[in-house]
């Protein structure tokens, strides 16, 4: 029988520090066998940089790591899950032209003969592992295909698969609606009850009393305290995040709308059958939420609103005109901005600076006479934004891969900004985000709309829709099965109609 005080691993002293950045500074942490250890703190706090460090990605500056009691060095992430350590990553670490199958058991594939790949074993060890988690997939299914909340079941299969005894979680219910997030606790549970340590990060700290057994804080880099999850509450742990008493309060009316439509959809079906016969309005002003389960179709409708996937059919009317949206560069001529829930791969350009990733849909306002980008220009509207979002980054010169999750975030949203969109999609906006950055996005959507700008969110976060929208229609297999104002609207009646055949 395994010990719940038996110590998995220990990291002391940790300091790891990039150009520009001081990432941690006396990071440290603990994890015994059969526990939920929760790491929390802002972004940029150092909570994934610390997590890379004990699974191999990155090296300390300085610091000790210890597992099962002897001291280690992990060169790599393979030698990491070679000694028993897996991590889930908030972004994830799949190939996207692979199945389901094969990205599970990449490199390490049942073979005939040594040479040809076994399909019908790994499709056959996949689906009894996925039967094992209760995680209903198709094996045979290419992960390019899946929405991003069916890729999370992927990765956390993935990690499972290796029989780990620490496994690493970064925001794993971020992008998973709250069936998902009971179907995810219910596998926590079993695994920490075959005493394999999690590790578990979440901004959701509503979840921590459901989950975890001991919380631990870093605050800009450095190790603040440990609790007892019984012993603690919300209030305590976002006072330690901060710094200061920080209250989450949903009572907050939005702003309310003029009644003006600046957007109408008509029937709008998309080819695969995942959006079908979908319209709406959305008025100047207004704050609209989208609502519904995995595979609704909600992020289906935006990229097909956005231009960004074919349509079988469906009317578009911009202040009454009929428009043609057969791109994303025809939404954006148009002023339609949109916010991917996937603002790594389709969000931003990582490898490029903060300016250029914020400018590159503004260069032709930025030109001069000759055809040049006015550089000092822009970057001094670029400097505005970072200051205006409170974008954390050393210089507006910096590299948008160093950020933190959060951050990258916020310049996707001034990459809109900038170009001064008059229709917004904001899908999971607050996704991987800690609470206090929260607050500066409900403040921003809110100022946004009191200024006229028209909002369309989609969020899984139940709470979030009910405080942030006038109104909410909410979805169901690729169907509008409900619509409710604000004063009508409930977690009950929004589950109601998210669940309706």
């Amino acid at each position: 029988m395994i010990l719940v005080q038996q110590v998995l691993v220990k990291m002391e002293n940790i300091h790891k520090s990039f150009p520009g950045v001081k990432a941690l500074d006396n990071g440290q942490f603990e994890l015994r066998a059969g526990e939920v250890h929760a790491l929390v703190g802002e972004n940029g706090a150092g909570k994934s940089t610390l997590m890379k460090i004990l699974t191999g990605i990155y090296t300390p500056d300085k610091g000790k790591i210890y597992y099962k009691g002897n001291e280690v060095q992990f060169s790599s992430p393979r030698s990491a899950l070679d000694m028993g350590i897996s991590i889930i990553h908030q972004e994830f670490n799949l190939v996207p032209h692979l199945t389901v199958a094969q990205n599970i058991y990449i490199g390490r594939e049942p073979r005939k003969h040594k040479l040809l790949l076994d399909e019908r074993q790994i499709n056959r060890q996949t689906q009894e592992l996925l039967d094992t988690l209760n995680i209903d997939l198709d094996p045979r299914d290419k992960v390019m295909d899946l929405p991003v909340a069916a890729q999370q079941m992927v990765e956390i299969a993935k990690a499972v698969s290796y029989n780990s005894e620490v496994l690493v979680m970064d925001e794993p219910t971020a992008a998973l609606a709250d069936n998902e997030i009971e179907q995810l606790f219910a596998i926590i549970r079993r695994l920490k009850s075959n005493g394999v340590g999690i590790i578990y990060i979440s901004h959701r700290l509503e979840e921590l009393k459901q989950i975890t057994d001991r919380i631990s804080v870093l605050r800009d880099g450095s190790y603040i305290d440990t609790v007892e999850t019984k012993d603690t509450d919300v209030n305590q742990i976002i006072s330690m995040m901060v710094g200061r008493e920080l209250y989450e309060d949903f009572s907050d009316e939005p702003v309310q709308d003029s009644g003006e439509v600046v957007l109408e959809v008509r029937n709008m079906t998309r080819r695969d059958g995942r959006i079908k016969d979908v319209s709406f309005t959305l008025k100047k002003g207004e704050i609209l939420g989208f609502a519904g389960l995995l595979g609704a179709g909600r992020t289906e409708l935006a990229r097909a609103l956005f231009g960004a996937d074919p349509l079988v059919s469906g009317e578009v009317y911009l202040r009454g005109r009929k428009v043609s949206i057969s791109s994303p560069a025809d939404a954006a001529s148009m002023g339609i901005g949109y916010l991917s829930e996937d603002r790594r791969h389709l969000g931003l350009a990582l490898g490029l600076d903060v300016t250029s990733n914020v400018g590159i849909t503004n260069y032709e306002e930025f030109k001069g006479t000759l055809g040049w980008v006015k550089g000092r220009e822009l970057k001094g509207s670029v400097k505005n934004l970072v200051d205006v979002l409170n974008i954390k980054t050393p210089s507006i010169d910096q590299r948008v891969a160093n950020l933190s999750g959060g951050n990258q975030q916020k310049c996707v949203i001034a990459k809109w900004l900038l170009r001064d969109s008059d229709i917004l999609i904001f899908d999971e906006p607050t996704r991987g985000i800690d609470v206090g950055a929260k607050h500066e996005i409900y403040k921003l959507l809110n100022d946004l709309a009191a200024e006229g700008k028209s909002i369309i969110m989609i969020s899984s976060d139940l709470p979030e829709v009910l405080r942030m929208s006038h109104r909410i229609i909410v979805m169901c297999e690729g169907r509008i099965t409900g619509e409710l104002s604000r004063k009508e609207a409930s977690q009950e009646s929004i589950m109601s109609y998210a669940t309706a055949l």
